[in-house]
């Protein structure tokens, strides 16, 4: 409890469990709180406990407990999550940021020690181990060895803060994805934790809440955990006891009835609940899950629906604490002392699920289990679910959009010759295909025939590839490697069709990456592990590979077929994103889908086939084999799940889970309070966002003589904007990485590199699929240079060096639903960097509009109904911002005026809440951060 608490509602009390006692803040002391969700229950704890008539008032509790169901959000209050959690991709860069401050306070004339965590802060190496290596034994160990030859300077910094930090652990690499860690160990779901108050130590109880970097830390909802992905530098602030600030939201209640169907999977469940949210609409909103088919949710399937939260928009997906929490923390090895706490602290405090009590909402929706049906999402958005019977369908339909225009060989009476069913065979056993070969498909809806390629393998295996070739399928993602049932289904999956013979196709890239080594464990002790590697799922590591773009490089040969012939190639994955150019530089079509589906589209090769009406291939009696025959009843599965899976693994793989192996111990470890930076290095490197910072911000000024970086449409995501995936030879941030001696072998990825902001700001905006509109007919990070004569095209990068250099601030202009997707700290950062001073778009997503603000960045928003379209902007416009000085006079304008040559137009202002005019004023949250420790 902060000193200072004057606990207004009388609301401390004591909770005796077994033998220990525990100070609380009791939520029936609060008018109200009986009626409000379950989450808003944890936000008023939140604000009962760290009440300190300042940054924490009894009007903000009483706005929590009188929380009217239908008003807009506009109460701001301040939420302090009990614990930050990171992967290292976004976590590097935040370490690097506490380093630096600690530099600064010295610099400053403070104490560095003071750049500390002040809350439990845990970083899960996941995000770097890429599946260069697959379909042998020897995958996982060689990846391992790549992964700490690329990763060996952060790793050795990540060692240092995990010493030179209090509160800081870091699991090693090739343990597990930082989500799924996260529900299997590290969550607490109900703290007991001793605290310092005026009175002295008292030991607490408290809800688990956490933010973390990664946006996919909603998994935990599942679990009953209130907590939602930031970016790194909202972290950073969190890790430093800075609260949260955030406007009561608007709860959207989802009620759940009904079971799944047999032949349904969590996979499909939670694609259909993307697609309806997505519909419905539900960015920046609470979901709760009630009702009486909670109940009937596995926990792991629970944390998948969670997991997907960004996917859908919403801020959280929050399933209710019940007798399933209590049942998969005995799994997971939790001790009964903590389930002890956790059952009677929901209890007392109303947080346990009753099936019977419907708390008021602001928006309703209702789905029955049972209307599930096996599903596909794609190919290029996680909420574009396609029905598994329409899948081909929709293939061909989509494909038009990724292939050569009609007029370059196409002949519109060859398709109108060819209907849909008199349509040549697609079945990957037509008598006429040679063995291996993929069958091509006569014309699309739309599209062109296809040409398919001839491909010869160095073990001299042959096949024609065409549009459509499945070139990965991966089992990949905390999104579904976290839930038995769906990998234990993909594993029996294999077995069946091993034994019937069946076989990948030849140019299929095949990759198994769980989310912990408890799945090898009961794979392994099913027996099951054989049937997967001899379809060439052999474990390729333990993290995010191809879910995040570390899917490794295509077969070599087909990597070249497909640039040769410019294909339309596939992947299919078990993950939770597939936006375009996000898995593979090679693949156009992304496929989200379950695990036993990853296995059957492996099987198939194409996602041209009607998987539950055309064969897969022959047994071994030359009879044709079905999905239908190789599916595993759920039945089966729950056999397995049942007899293969004990609280004893999770126990002995999280017994020493922050130790690592002896890789990881024999690495040096850096000294001392403050880090010694290297300057050769092209890892790790000083930011520069504190040089020249004065003590005292300097006021806020209007921006002038500003020019368009760029100018984007639609649904442009973070992945779009931060640098991600493979770093070419030929972009800025390869250039630089050569200028320093780096070869091309050992570039790594973007996301291994977030630690040098040379690098990365190099690769912002460089996503190969961006479309800048004011450089048409590039894709990619392209614009045009207005401070040289006729405006050439020019890299983003290059020409933001020619802008500073000129001292021109720079705009960016965008569509609907700007910066949708991940909470990448570097789509902010690297904005900023480039001289970014404002965004101006139709709409924003909650992470990123947050992150401008909090990197010093102005996000404004269009007037409704207008675009940049409709006020005739081009992009080509000198642009002026007048009115944000207001600012300095402690008011927050409503608006702007924008003017561009000889248009005026006003702008709404996006800095919605007091805090975040706090971090605008101060050029930033870090600064602000650090003149407050000051």
């Amino acid at each position: 409890m902060p000193a200072g608490n004057p606990d207004s509602f009388e609301s401390k009390d004591r909770l005796q469990v077994g033998d220990t006692s525990y100070t609380y803040f009791r939520l029936d002391k609060v008018q109200g709180a009986s009626e409000l969700p379950f989450s808003l229950k944890v936000l008023l704890e939140n604000l009962l406990r760290t009440e300190d008539g300042s940054n924490v008032t009894d009007e903000q509790i009483r706005a929590v407990a009188g929380w009217n169901p239908q008003a807009e959000p506009s109460t701001e209050i301040q939420f302090t999550p009990a614990r930050v959690v990171m992967q290292d991709f976004t976590g590097v860069p935040a370490v690097v940021d506490l380093a630096t401050m600690r530099e600064a306070v010295a610099e400053l004339g403070g104490d560095p020690a003071k750049i500390n965590p002040l809350a439990p802060a845990e970083l899960v190496i996941d995000h770097s181990v890429i599946a260069d290596l697959f379909g042998g034994p020897e995958a996982f160990v060689g990846n391992v060895e790549l992964e700490y030859e690329r990763n060996r300077e952060r790793y050795q910094f990540l060692r240092w803060g995990q010493t030179a930090f209090d509160e800081f652990k870091v699991v090693p690499p090739g343990t597990g994805i930082v989500h799924q860690v996260n529900i299997e160990h590290l969550a607490r779901v109900v703290f007991g934790r001793t605290v310092h108050t005026p009175d002295g130590e008292e030991l607490q109880a408290y809800p688990d809440t956490v933010v973390g970097t990664d946006s996919h830390t909603t998994m935990i909802n599942g679990l009953g955990i209130v907590g939602w992905g930031v970016g790194g530098i909202e972290a950073e602030a969190a890790m430093l006891g800075q609260p949260v600030s955030m406007l009561i939201p608007r709860v959207v209640g989802f009620k759940l009835t009904g079971e799944l169907p047999e032949g349904a999977t969590a996979t499909d469940l939670v694609l259909t609940i993307t697609e309806m949210l997505r519909q419905h609409g539900v960015v920046g909103k609470f979901v709760e899950f009630y009702g009486t088919g909670v109940g009937a949710v596995p926990l792991a399937n629970r944390a998948t629906i969670g997991n997907m939260s960004p996917e859908y928009g919403s801020t959280i997906a929050v399933f209710p604490i019940d007798e399933e929490t209590v049942k998969y923390l005995r799994l997971t090895g939790r001790s009964e002392e903590q389930i002890g706490l956790v059952e009677t602290y929901a209890k007392a405090q109303g947080l346990w699920h009753d099936p019977s009590f419907e708390a008021k909402y602001s928006e309703y929706l209702e789905l029955d289990l049972s209307t599930i049906v096996p599903s596909i999402a794609g190919p290029k958005r996680p909420q574009d679910r396609v029905a598994l019977t329409d899948a081909k369908e929709a293939f061909r339909s989509a494909l038009a959009a990724y292939v050569d225009e009609p007029e370059q060989g196409y002949d519109e009476s060859v398709a109108e010759s060819f209907p849909a069913s008199d349509a040549p065979s697609h079945d990957t056993n037509d008598s006429e295909a040679a063995p291996g070969q993929l069958v091509s498909c006569a014309a699309t809806d739309g599209g062109r025939p296809s040409a398919p390629t001839r491909v010869r393998l160095a073990d001299g295996t042959e096949f024609e590839l065409d549009h459509g070739a499945v070139t990965i399928a991966a089992i990949t993602s905390c999104t579904n490697t976290s839930n038995p049932s769906v990998m234990i289904g993909a594993a029996l999956l294999a077995k069946k069709a091993v034994e019937k013979g069946l076989s990948r196709k030849p140019w299929v890239k095949t990759t198994l990456a769980p989310g912990s080594k408890v799945v090898s464990d009961y794979y392994d002790r099913a027996g099951l592990t054989a049937y997967l590697d001899k379809l060439g799922f052999n474990l390729v590591g333990y993290g995010c590979t191809t879910c995040i773009g570390n899917s490794g490089p295509l077969i070599p040969e087909v990597s070249a077929a497909v640039n040769e012939s410019d294909l339309a190639v596939v992947a299919v994955l078990s993950g939770n994103r597939n936006f375009e150019g996000r898995i593979n530089p090679d693949i156009k079509m992304n496929y989200l889908a379950s695990p036993p589906l990853v296995v059957a589209y492996a099987l198939a090769g194409s996602m041209d086939v009607d998987l539950l009406n055309d064969s897969l291939g022959d047994d071994l009696a030359g009879n044709p084999v079905y999905l239908r025959d190789i599916w595993p009843s759920t039945a089966e599965i729950e056999e397995v799940v049942g007899t293969a899976i004990a609280s004893s693994m999770f126990v002995d793989d999280y017994a020493d889970v922050f130790a690592g192996d002896e890789r990881w111990q024999s690495l040096p470890t850096p000294e001392g309070e403050t880090f010694t930076w290297d300057s050769s290095s092209t890892y790790v490197r000083k930011p520069p966002y504190f040089d020249g910072m004065p003590v005292e911000p300097t006021p806020v000024n209007d921006i002038r003589a500003a020019r368009v970086l760029a100018k984007l449409g639609d649904s442009v995501t973070t992945d779009h904007i931060s640098p991600a995936g493979s770093i070419k030879a030929d972009s800025p941030a390869g250039k630089y990485l050569a200028e320093h001696g780096v070869q091309r072998k050992d570039f790594n990825s973007y996301g291994s590199r977030r630690g040098n902001h040379e690098v990365m700001i190099r690769g912002t905006f460089a996503n190969i699929r961006l479309r800048n509109q004011i450089a048409p007919g590039t894709e990619g990070g392209f614009t045009r240079d207005f401070t040289r004569p006729d405006a050439p095209e020019s890299t983003i990068y290059d020409a933001s060096v020619s802008y500073g250099q000129a001292g021109i601030p720079l705009v960016i202009l965008a569509g609907k639903e700007y910066g949708s997707g991940s909470s990448r700290d570097w789509a902010a950062k690297g904005t900023a960097l480039l001289g970014v001073k404002a965004v101006i778009a139709e709409s924003y997503e909650r992470i990123h509009r947050s992150n401008l603000i909090g990197m010093g960045v102005l996000p404004l928003q269009f007037p409704k109904g207008e675009s940049a379209e409709t006020l005739g902007l081009t992009g080509e416009e000198t642009f002026e911002i007048t009115g944000i000085t207001k600012l300095n006079e402690g008011e927050v304008p409503r608006e702007v005026e924008v003017k561009a040559d000889d248009w005026t137009f006003t702008a709404t202002v996006r800095i919605d809440t007091p805090g975040e005019a706090d971090y605008y004023r101060h050029g930033g949250i870090m600064q602000y951060v650090l003149r407050s420790l000051l």
